[in-house]
């Protein structure tokens, strides 16, 4: 799962937060948890997966271009398509770091973040004078006619 794998924003997480990533997630599940963190806590782990993909693509790529290989066993087919999966990878990865750095970015320091507050709704209630009192929907009204 993502939410074990490291990313290379865990760190900002920490600074922003105050709080290593595996407390962040715990404090998350909550009923009191900031939106916010909720948020950052989602991008982030796509990014994991995301990164987690990268670097599975970039190894594959190594394993295929060992010199111990022999030539022959060399796919240009096979490398086009593993530069086309590691070009979308690292195009969502960077989405998803722009995406969770904006976040962070706009986000009010740690002190300053408020907590939801739950409030009673106050309700008025007035009594109108008998003169006042809205009459009846159908009171006036015209019967209608039957042929």
């Amino acid at each position: 799962m993502s939410r074990d794998k490291a990313s290379t924003m865990d760190a900002d997480l920490q600074k922003v937060f105050g709080n290593p990533v595996p407390e962040l997630y715990e404090a998350a599940a909550g009923h009191d948890a900031p939106p916010a963190l909720a948020h950052a806590l989602e991008l982030r782990s796509f990014l994991a997966l995301t990164e987690e993909q990268v670097t599975r693509i970039r190894d594959r790529v190594h394993a295929d271009m060992d010199p111990a290989l022999d030539m022959d066993e060399l796919s240009a087919d096979k490398l086009r398509f593993d530069a086309q999966w590691l070009e979308a990878a690292l195009e969502a990865r960077d989405g998803y770091r722009a995406a969770l750095g904006e976040l962070l970015r706009t986000m009010p320091p740690p002190a300053q973040q408020s907590r939801p507050v739950r409030t009673a709704q106050l309700r008025a209630t007035a009594t109108l004078p008998p003169s006042a009192a809205p009459a009846p929907q159908r009171a006036g009204a015209a019967q209608a006619r039957r042929p």
